[in-house]
């Protein structure tokens, strides 16, 4: 792993802490909403909430489908006890299916993303029951890679980790005491059977961390980053995602020529 990622946790939950302090207070709350998924992403996110505002102004939400893994909803329930979480657990099997049947032959894909932006749907109605705010729980490596559903797990009001590549995310969810089987195993958005998030992707999150870094912060070239002992195919291939999943992350184009001005 590059040296350059390496992180000083003690510095960096201090930082993220006080940022999620800073910006609630500005927005006028105190509580945060984060769905919990088993996986390691929002379970750092969760902790780092519990860091700013207490355990008992975070409320986690398990939204499992009908045919999710057990062992998700078993992983994130030990991250609730971990940090005393209060929680929910609301199934979103006859939420989506209604959607699933207007088309006999509707994708995984397609499936994924509706399942995706309903559980963003149950985030957002809790959040105004919760009195809270919905923690964003995507990292730096998934975003730059395109790898998140706009309007779904891409959306949030804060996003505390989106600045950390998914080997600082280890460091920091260790640093924390995530419990140590979530940070281990290995990383899946649960959306169908067997489903991985580096299966999907077809390289590393070691490999695209790296990558990333390079093409992303540093400028080298695909053919520079090669030569310092990558995988020309993977760098290419992780290069050509990156550049075709930009788009999500640009702001929504409109035509507005001005904005109004406000006394701040």
């Amino acid at each position: 792993m590059l040296k350059q990622l390496a992180l000083d946790c003690e510095l960096e939950a201090e930082r993220i802490v006080n940022f999620l302090r800073e910006r609630s207070a500005r927005a006028g709350f105190s509580r945060f909403v984060v769905g919990l998924s088993g996986g390691i992403d929002s379970a750092l996110a969760a902790a780092l909430a519990v860091r700013a505002v207490g355990a008992e102004n975070v409320l986690a939400v398990m939204m499992p489908y009908r045919t999710s893994n057990p062992a998700s909803e078993g992983d994130a329930r030990r991250v609730i006890e971990a940090f005393d979480l209060p929680y929910r657990k609301i199934e979103i099997t006859d939420l989506v299916e209604p959607f699933f049947a207007l088309d006999a032959e509707i994708t995984a894909g397609r499936k994924g993303n509706i399942m995706a932006r309903s559980r963003m749907v149950v985030l957002y109605d809790l959040s105004v029951v919760w009195n809270g705010l919905v923690l964003g729980t995507s990292n730096r490596t998934e975003s730059l890679l395109g790898y998140f559903t706009l309007f779904g797990d891409g959306a949030a009001a804060i996003k505390p980790i989106a600045h950390l590549y998914k080997c600082q995310v280890r460091d920091l969810s260790a640093y924390l005491g995530v419990p140590e089987p979530v940070i281990t195993k290995a990383p899946s958005a649960d959306l169908w059977a067997g489903q991985t998030d580096e299966g999907e992707l077809g390289f590393t999150y070691d490999a695209a961390d790296q990558v990333l870094y390079l093409l992303d912060e540093q400028g080298f070239s695909v053919q520079e980053i090669a030569a310092m002992g990558f995988d020309l195919a993977t760098v290419e291939a992780i290069n050509r995602r990156m550049r075709a999943m930009s788009f999500k992350l640009d702001p929504i184009p409109d035509l507005v020529k001005g904005r109004a001005k406000t006394n701040r």
